[in-house]
């Protein structure tokens, strides 16, 4: 049986279990994601391409009227050039490899170029033989070669804007599809936690806060969809990026590339230093936090009995205690971050100071074009960027580590025995209950129930008594296999209730607790409690049978009237009396009233003491009550002292005996009389 225990579940940066146990969640919505890193691939390789397309522009277009060019006979150029004077003119760079004799074409071209002579532009041509010609262009002549680039650069331009139009879109699309897929993933994840929620025992619940099992479900599901969305599949883009980077940065120029990448191996240093420093970090911040969530929720939740006692300022004080260790955490995590991050701009710069040092000179002697340092700068912007988004990054892969493992300690909790593999069904119960020697603790060693046995028959109503803490509540509990038995047994109609299942169990069995609980919504959904089968017919019916109909009908709605968390605008009597009606739809049949009686002031339970006696009818009764005046009727009383079985008899039976219940009646009687 797994145990569910919080502080197990500090973080690690990754683990592959769990990792595995998370794309577990991803198989279903694995072409989504498939297309996902499709469009990735497409946007990376749009990425990259906007810095060449600006490269070759300044290169081979604005900064390449004097470049040297190749004049061929109309017809015979491999490639479309400037058409001027009965030749088309290729630049040699445009042409991926010199025209050699035999190459196909008509005649060898002839070298030529533009140069510039103060304010006058000359073409010169080297004919065959070493013949050089050399002509003064006019503003017009000059225009046509002008005109070439101008119309080359507004097509790279307009390339360009498509390439950017286009990745706005793909980024858009691939963003859109992500989140579905994360939110889809993370709401399986969240159903899966609650369905679970719903099967433990209630020791469990006695064991967890609240507030920490909230935090599963909403701040632990949040770091997990942040981890599918922002890391699983960007870290495909990052990973593209980076390699596609490398590829065309030693394609365009092998020395610009080795000097760009010379600190790669700081980089590494740095990344690894802040890993350890990090996860510490971030552990203790972590650890803190599940503490301020811990108390924030006790404290909320006991706020009444905090502001009735005066308790206000010292609890104030054990918060800011809390709260001031969370603040010194985050800020030793907030040191980590803001040392790590500046390092990788550092490293950046200089890297960029590198470039510009080793590709700035070779521009200036003319063995490097400046649309190709301008690239590279570019590239090495791109290539840091994943970079220096490694904090962001490897925070949220923690985080949702962090979460994954917790969410999953919580999915492996099982702390509920489980139900038969031959199942008893039985259609509708007699109310025969028996304990056969039955043991129970919530804790180890420490006995609350201690070889308990006795026989209730069917329709009977049977009070158990004795004083707090005697377990009385426990034997209640156990019916409805709330928990488990350490041993012996207990027998519904001469079945052992293991042998049941759980939700059949219950559904034979109707409840009324001293402290009523009610949800959100409106009075009718608080009787008929999700179950379809029970009409609108029903729920007034059982209204009226316990007397609830007279309050509800002065409520603005009627049934329909709206009911606040845990029924705040309802008194304790009109929310016992809701919990009657509760009960009374499902015509359970076991009834158990657990100081059900123990709210209501004397005119709201005289109002309902006729309501009880035809509820009890044709029922097996449980009754546990502190007030020995509402059981003297009850078929059956049972003494419970110290977790045992003490008395078993009528009221007057028990009196006559003048044992433990005699004692008790005598307090009661006493403490009445006094207050008379």
């Amino acid at each position: 049986m797994a145990i569910y225990h919080e502080d197990e579940a500090l973080g690690k940066a990754y683990d592959q279990k769990l990792m595995r146990r998370l794309l577990k969640y991803a198989r279903p919505y694995r072409s989504l994601l498939a297309v996902c890193i499709v469009l990735l691939l497409v946007i990376t390789g749009l990425d990259l391409l906007q810095p060449y397309l600006i490269k070759v522009a300044i290169d081979n277009h604005m900064n390449a009227l004097t470049e040297p060019m190749l004049a061929f006979v109309p017809g015979n150029e491999p490639r479309p050039g400037i058409s001027f004077d009965e030749y088309v003119f290729v630049r040699e760079k445009e042409i991926k490899r010199d025209p050699a004799p035999d190459s196909g074409w008509a005649g060898r071209p002839i070298p030529a170029r533009i140069e510039q002579n103060e304010d006058a532009y000359y073409l010169l041509m080297q004919f065959p033989g070493g013949d050089i010609t050399r002509r003064e262009l006019t503003p017009t002549e000059l225009c046509i070669f002008k005109e070439y680039d101008t119309h080359a650069v507004i097509r790279l331009s307009l390339i360009l804007l498509g390439a950017l139009s286009l990745a706005f879109l793909l980024n858009y699309i691939e963003v859109y599809i992500l989140q579905y897929t994360g939110l889809k993933i993370v709401s399986s994840m969240r159903l899966d936690v609650f369905q679970h929620l719903q099967r433990l025992s209630l020791s469990f619940f006695d064991k967890n806060p609240t507030g920490r099992l909230v935090t599963r479900v909403t701040n632990d599901m949040d770091a997990l969809n942040e981890m599918y969305t922002a890391v699983l599949v960007n870290l495909f883009k990052d990973v593209f990026l980076l390699v596609g980077i490398i590829i065309v940065m030693l394609k365009m120029n092998v020395e610009l590339a080795l000097v760009s990448f010379a600190v790669l191996p700081v980089i590494v240093c740095v990344a690894a230093v802040f890993r350890k420093k990090a996860r510490d970090a971030y552990r203790a911040v972590r650890v803190r936090l599940a503490r301020i969530n811990a108390a924030m929720a006790e404290n909320i939740s006991g706020m009444r009995i905090i502001q009735i006692f005066g308790r206000e300022a010292k609890k104030f004080r054990e918060f800011d205690e809390i709260n001031r260790d969370y603040f010194h955490a985050g800020m030793q995590e907030l040191k980590v971050h803001a040392i790590f991050r500046p390092a990788m701009d550092l490293i950046s710069s200089l890297a960029l100071a590198l470039l510009l040092w080793f590709g700035g000179r070779r521009v200036m002697w003319g063995t490097l074009e400046f649309g190709m340092l301008f690239a590279f700068t570019n590239y090495l912007q791109q290539f840091f960027r994943p970079i220096n988004d490694l904090t962001e990054k490897y925070n949220i892969m923690q985080s949702a580590m962090a979460s994954a493992e917790r969410i999953f300690l919580l999915l492996d909790a099982d702390e509920v025995e489980p139900d038969p593999v031959e199942p008893v069904i039985i259609p509708r119960l007699k109310g025969e209950i028996e304990f056969q020697n039955v043991w129970f603790t919530y804790n180890g060693e420490d006995w609350v129930l201690k070889d308990v046995s006795f026989r209730i028959e069917p329709g009977e109503t049977c009070a158990f008594v004795g004083a707090t803490g005697a377990g009385k509540t426990s034997i209640i509990s156990l019916i409805g296999r709330m928990y488990e038995i350490s041993h012996g047994k207990i027998l519904i109609d001469g079945v052992d209730i293991r042998n049941i299942p759980r939700h059949e169990l219950r559904r034979h069995i109707g409840v009324v607790h001293q402290d009523v609980f009610l949800f959100t919504g409106d009075i009718k959904s608080n009787i008929r409690l999700g179950d379809l089968g029970i009409t609108d017919e029903q729920v007034r019916e059982a209204a009226c049978f316990v007397n609830a109909d007279k309050f509800i009908r002065e409520l603005p709605g009627e049934y329909d009237a709206k009911v606040k968390e845990r029924g705040a605008t309802l008194s304790s009597g009109e929310r016992q009396l809701l919990a009657f009606a509760r009960a009374l739809a499902r015509d359970p049949a076991i009834l158990v009233l657990d100081e059900a009686t123990a709210h209501i002031d004397t005119e709201t339970e005289a109002l309902i003491q006729d309501g009880l006696a035809k509820l009890v009818r044709g029922r097996t009764t449980l009754v546990v009550a502190h007030r020995l005046s509402t059981i003297q009727n009850a078929d059956k009383i049972i003494v419970i002292h110290k977790g045992r079985v003490r008395e078993i008899g009528t009221h007057q039976e028990l009196l006559a005996r003048r044992g433990i219940y005699y004692q008790l009646y005598l307090l009661q009687y006493k403490e009445q009389m006094g207050v008379s």
